[in-house]
């Protein structure tokens, strides 16, 4: 058996063997060096090798040398890098209808809170946040923005409103304002209830709650055709407003089978209403008249007792004969009708016999300060209603507000009875059409096909003191809305 030999002794074993040949060559290298015996005496080396090398060494040829190819090393083994993680793909997030909890319910109105009126402005920003107090829903949020009382102001704070997220606008109260908001709105589909007489404006999207002439002429010129009156008079401004009552006016009476007697207008000035209310009462042909009479009277006096006697009777009188009408219509409100109506007494008109007629204008307790005014009928809403309205608003704010505050009031209510719908709130023109209208603080009123709001109004007539109803307003529409 043969045993292979060790790795490690073959290097030891080849180790000595370097050593034993080093240190013979330190010896030969040490010819300075003495052993027993002097330097440079040549007899004292002893057994030491010489250490010039003999001719057999010279002539030995050298080995002959290896050449060594050199080869390169190989390249480093790098590492490939590692594997990228798996990629985990996620399921898909299972879609949630977001959890939404109540939205805020946004409601603009628009009011000339600053300009020349501003203190209507304030007194309906007022009346309707009463009404958002009393009945509006937790969730209603009231968005007041100032129109300046102009139309450009108007439009911007329309702008304002819709990109905030009104649902549906309130006012604004003029004409022109209204007219400027309405485009913006109708671009966002929003609807728009305003204050304005103006039918021009209504349509398309905007109504009109306001209190409409022509009902008002309508519903007082009917009522007094049933009272037995055939013949009627107008003297009016002239102004779209009074240009407005005379239509109105004209095609009451006429469909009644009436006639319309006399129109009379005068400019907006109250120095130049002298000359049309003279005309209105016919004063000069009735003077004129009386003047003839006298004459005539005088030559019959001597012989007749009767003739002195009716002379006697007209020494006092200023005219003769009575005006070829039954009542006039005077379109006119405060102080402006207190200046106009007297000058028809003024002028020998008998009140006992003509009936003097208004519009929504007269609806003030106090004009019955006014003896001509006394016996006067218009039509506006039940005044027991608005009374206990007013009174309500004045004991909360502190002032009397102007009578035109109830329609910020009812449109606010409105409003909120719009938005408590069982599916939601509901502003779209449907909704707020409904056929059976509503009853707010002015009585019941629904919007028609056009629009504008048509009222159940009552029949007044001036007292002394405040109002008498004479027709009450309806309480339910009988027929459709046109």
């Amino acid at each position: 058996m043969h045993r292979r030999p060790h790795f490690l002794g073959s290097i030891l074993a080849r180790g000595i063997v370097m050593s034993v040949a080093a240190g013979t060559l330190l010896i030969a290298g040490c010819a300075d060096t003495t052993l027993n015996g002097k330097p440079g005496d040549g007899n004292d080396l002893g057994d030491a090798r010489p250490v010039t090398p003999s001719l057999d060494q010279i002539n030995k040829k050298p080995p002959e040398k290896k050449v060594a190819i050199v080869v390169p090393p190989p390249p480093p083994v790098v590492a490939p890098p590692p594997p990228p993680p798996p990629v985990i793909v996620a399921p898909p997030p299972e879609l949630k209808a977001p959890l939404v909890g109540p939205q805020p319910i946004r409601v603009a109105l628009l009011l000339p809170l600053s300009g020349p009126e501003a203190s209507l402005g304030a007194a309906m920003l007022d009346a309707a946040q009463l009404a958002l107090f009393d009945v509006g829903p937790p969730r209603m949020t009231l968005m007041p923005r100032d129109t300046h009382g102009d139309a450009d102001t108007a439009a911007e704070a329309a702008n304002d409103v819709l990109g905030e997220g009104a649902e549906i606008i309130l006012g604004p109260v003029f004409s022109s304002a209204v007219r400027a908001v309405a485009a913006p709105a109708r671009s966002r589909d929003v609807n728009v209830v305003a204050f304005s007489t103006d039918r021009s404006v209504a349509g398309d999207g905007t109504f009109l709650l306001a209190f409409m002439s022509d009902q008002q002429v309508d519903r007082v010129v009917n009522y007094a055709h049933q009272q037995g009156l055939s013949r009627y008079a107008a003297l009016v401004p002239e102004t779209a407003y009074g240009e407005d009552v005379v239509g109105a006016m004209t095609a009451a009476v006429l469909s009644n089978g009436d006639q319309m007697i006399r129109v009379e207008r005068y400019p907006p000035n109250e120095q130049e209403v002298m000359e049309p209310a003279k005309r209105m009462a016919e004063y000069e042909s009735r003077r004129d008249a009386l003047r003839q009479r006298r004459t005539e009277l005088k030559y019959l006096a001597a012989d007749d007792p009767a003739a002195a006697a009716e002379l006697e009777h007209l020494k006092k009188a200023e005219t003769l004969g009575d005006v070829n009408y039954e009542a006039v219509m005077i379109p006119e409100g405060g102080d402006r009708l207190r200046a106009v109506a007297p000058l028809l007494p003024f002028y020998d008109v008998d009140t006992n016999k003509v009936r003097f007629l208004g519009t929504g204008l007269w609806d003030d307790p106090t004009l019955g300060r006014e003896p001509a005014l006394v016996g006067g009928w218009f039509a506006g809403p039940d005044p027991q209603a608005t009374e206990a309205f007013l009174d309500r608003f004045e004991s909360i704010y502190g002032y009397r507000p102007p009578r035109i505050v109830s329609l910020a009031y009812d449109a606010m209510a409105l409003t909120a009875v719009l938005a408590t719908n069982a599916q939601g709130p509901d502003f779209s023109a449907t909704a707020l059409s409904d056929t059976n209208g509503f009853a707010g603080v002015d009585g019941l009123f629904r919007f028609g096909a056009d629009g504008i709001a048509v009222r159940g109004l009552a029949v007044l007539e001036i007292l002394p003191r405040g109002f008498k109803i004479l027709d009450p307003a309806p309480k339910t529409f009988d027929k459709p809305a046109s």
